[in-house]
């Protein structure tokens, strides 16, 4: 070869060889040329059967010891004990390559050392310290999720312990780390997020913003079991976390175990006496499995330690439940002398009378109501369908009338006089109102749905188009413009 120092012509020369061996002696010879050529070697060692790639690779290193790839290579064939002298000799050469201490740690883990995992790292970081490198946490932490990607889960877990906090200031350590574990999760890296949660819940013990998250890893990723461990923990850390206890006892009613989410609650109660969700979370337990004597029991325990609005709502709900009419009116009487801005409990007041029959008192407990609450639009469109069914259509107009004026740019207030001409045929008049109405609201996601659904069919195309432009990502937009590619059974559009 007229220029034998060009690597190159010999991997060109190499290439034109039909063979496997005729190859590999045209790379061998180049290398009596270029002994130090690492792509010669490499493609050599390419070529080779295991155990020759071996014994190539021990005369590499020789020749080329500033490659770590090569001793990597190396390290992967040789048994245990030698991949370790291996590794060693690799860091006496290049005491700067963290790629040979992770590949150290993954090595232990590999052959069952388990405890030797984590001294690894947490050498391998301070050599690396001693040697002037700085340690790059976002760099840790990709290597952390390609050890996991790899299988090497504690080497996974050993980097993120050691590296995390390095570099992160003390104020900046819980924002920081909830955001890399967060970013992780989102690449499908779950051991490192849990790796990552699982130290910063050695520092921040009583945080349980942490613990939640944690708790939701687990939930979406980990077992019952793991899930389990971690909200007994997170209760024994925090015994005043209210969240923590009824998502504990929620796990368990889902999964089936009735006596151990009531157990769950009542160490709850016993940790925080007064807390109305967990009084609330016991009586949801009891009504669904057919206890409601203990139910009402315990709301009614509720109501004596001063319970809120809720409590009420939730006692009336189970005596309309039960069709205990009588008590079901004096707990909404009695609820709301308490607390008479509480919509709810005129709506249920007002709706039970209306069920049985008593229109008039329905319609003065909806106005009773609106004195006390006159922004609450479903108390006005109760009272305005009340007024229908008794006074007819002109009633309802007033009614809804009154409340625009009350309440601008309520897009549901419109839409219910829209659709209260539409009932009584009045098409001209809900055209009117509805040309009025996005006038006052142009962007609202009900109004533009109606105009699709009340246009002529030539032109509900244009109109969804229109609507789309106006409200994009509506979800009653999308809705209404989905049911009519469905009705025209192109069912592929409506799906997208």
């Amino acid at each position: 070869m007229s220029i034998p120092n060009s690597v190159k012509l010999w991997l060109q020369a190499a290439k034109l060889e039909t063979s496997d061996l005729n190859k590999s002696r045209v790379l061998r010879k180049g290398l009596e040329h270029i002994p130090d050529s690492v792509r010669l070697w490499k493609a050599v060692v390419e070529l080779a059967n295991e155990e020759d790639a071996r014994l190539l690779l021990h005369r590499v290193v020789e020749c080329c010891p500033l490659h770590v790839e090569l001793w990597l290579a190396l390290a992967r064939l040789e048994t245990y004990d030698q991949a370790r002298k291996v590794l060693k000799k690799a860091r006496e050469k290049l005491p700067k390559e963290p790629a040979i201490w992770i590949t150290a740690a993954k090595l232990e883990e590999a052959n069952g050392n388990t405890q030797s995992v984590n001294k690894v790292i947490e050498r391998g970081i301070r050599s690396l310290q001693r040697e002037g490198m700085d340690i790059d946490r976002e760099a840790w932490l990709k290597e952390a999720e390609a050890a996991e990607r790899a299988g090497s889960v504690l080497t996974c877990q050993a980097i993120v312990k050691n590296t995390i906090g390095i570099g992160v200031d003390d104020e900046d350590r819980k924002r920081t780390w909830v955001a890399d574990a967060e970013e992780c999760k989102k690449h499908g890296s779950i051991e490192t997020a849990r790796a990552i949660y699982a130290h910063a819940l050695t520092v921040f013990l009583t945080k349980k913003s942490i613990w939640l998250k944690a708790a939701q890893l687990e939930k979406s990723h980990g077992s019952r079991e793991s899930l389990d461990a971690l909200l007994k923990k997170a209760v024994n850390y925090n015994p005043r976390a209210e969240v923590l206890w009824l998502m504990a006892a929620k796990e368990k009613w889902l999964a089936g175990d009735v006596p151990a989410a009531w157990a769950i609650l009542q160490e709850a109660y016993a940790a925080i006496p007064n807390s109305e969700e967990i009084w609330l979370a016991a009586f949801k337990i009891e009504f669904e499995n057919n206890e409601p004597e203990r139910a009402r029991m315990l709301l009614a325990k509720a109501r004596e330690r001063g319970g809120t609005e809720r409590v009420w709502m939730k006692s009336a709900i189970v005596e309309r439940e039960l069709g205990n009419l009588s008590e079901e009116r004096r707990l909404l009487e009695e609820g709301l002398k308490l607390f008479p801005s509480f919509f709810k409990l005129w709506l249920m007041l007002g709706q039970m009378e209306d069920r049985i029959g008593h229109g008039v008192k329905a319609k003065e407990i909806y106005e009773n109501g609106l004195k006390h609450c006159p922004s609450c639009i479903p108390l006005w469109l109760s009272l305005a369908s009340l007024e229908e069914k008794i006074s007819g259509l002109s009633k309802l107009r007033a009614v809804l009338t009154m409340a625009r004026k009350k309440n601008p740019a309520t897009p549901e207030l419109w839409l219910a006089a829209i659709r209260a001409e539409l009932r009584h045929g009045n098409k001209k008049e809900a055209d009117a109102l509805l040309a009025k109405a996005l006038q006052e609201c142009p962007t609202s996601g009900i109004l533009w749905a109606a105009v699709v659904e009340m246009a002529p069919r030539p032109q509900r195309k244009g109109k969804s188009s229109d609507a789309i432009k106006r409200c994009d990502h509506d979800p009653h937009v999308i809705a209404t413009v989905a049911k009519l590619f469905w009705h025209e059974r192109k069912a592929d559009k409506a799906r997208t």
